[in-house]
């Protein structure tokens, strides 16, 4: 649903197109990839997908270059943000520290997914000789993911100088505050919001795909294939409701399912760490792999 709300919000802003009608037009795409079994598109759009990360990491770090001399203030606004947030954003309503680490956390958890428990269904489809071989590139996925590509996103943000409040309450939210932020070098107004609303359109339809094949996996495993029509059905429909709904509603909505993923899973984590660390141990020692001696200690 945040995927769908940014996309219909993006494109609303960049191209004045109706949110109801992007909503439906993402939902119409996702029932013929999930029902129809039309894959072509998925696979189209993983292949433009790094293209446009690409993109938008230069025209990022361009903007940020025009704004070089407002990057150590942006810098000392982050910590004043996060340990004095009331001051830092004058006196915005509810602006505590209790609220700043609330929403660092769930922003971050949202980004990157990490202890989350989902994209350990794409790393353990992969081939490699050692589960920590696996595990390294995702631990780099969360560094690409936080430290680079959302940190050009918040540098860009802060140091545009876009960000504005009316009755302590942000002008701009969301997507449109990037968008906004993206329009002030380089790009104009127009190309700055039909980039963002584009690279945004990729990610996160993508995202959605993703999210519904780990979703598939999970439901032929606890309730058998019966059941993943209903899934299919459930998922079309929150993609169109989610373009529609409210942007702050949809992400608290994330925020609360986000944290009763974590919960069970950080249990599985803490269960399964001498496995973890027994498996590295092995790895720097150069031993050879065989999964039954840690399926036997799991």
């Amino acid at each position: 649903m945040v995927q769908a709300n940014s996309i219909s919000d993006g494109f609303k802003g960049a191209f004045g197109i109706p949110q109801w009608a992007s909503g439906l037009f993402l939902a119409a795409i996702c029932a013929m990839i999930f029902i129809g079994g039309v894959k072509a598109i998925a696979r189209v759009a993983e292949k433009i997908v790094p293209i446009m990360a690409i993109l938008y990491v230069a025209v990022g770090l361009v903007i940020i270059c025009f704004n070089l001399d407002k990057i150590p203030g942006v810098i000392a606004l982050i910590f004043e943000a996060a340990f004095n947030p009331s001051a830092a954003w004058g006196g915005a309503t509810g602006a505590t520290i209790a609220t700043a680490m609330r929403y660092g956390i769930a922003r971050g958890l949202f980004s990157n997914e990490a202890g989350m428990g989902s994209t350990p269904h794409a790393h353990a489809a992969a081939n490699v000789k050692h589960p920590v071989d696996q595990a390294v590139l995702g631990i780099m996925s969360v560094f690409v993911d936080t430290f680079i590509v959302l940190n050009i996103t918040v540098f860009v943000v802060l140091s545009a100088d876009v960000i504005h409040f009316e009755n302590g309450k942000a002008v701009l939210t969301g997507i449109s505050l990037v968008q906004e932020a993206f329009s002030t070098h380089v790009l104009g107004h127009a190309g700055g919001y039909g980039f963002v609303a584009i690279c945004l359109f990729f990610f996160a339809f993508t995202t959605i795909l993703g999210w519904y094949y780990f979703a598939e996996i999970n439901v032929r495993y606890l309730f058998g294939a019966k059941f993943v029509r209903i899934l299919q059905i459930l998922v079309v429909g929150f993609v169109f409701a989610g373009s529609l709904l409210k942007i702050n509603f949809v992400w608290e909505l994330a925020d609360m399912f986000n944290g009763l993923m974590v919960l069970p899973n950080l249990i599985a984590i803490i269960a399964l760490s001498p496995v973890a660390v027994k498996l590295l141990k092995d790895h720097d020692e150069g031993k050879e792999y065989d999964p039954s001696e840690y399926i036997r200690k799991a």
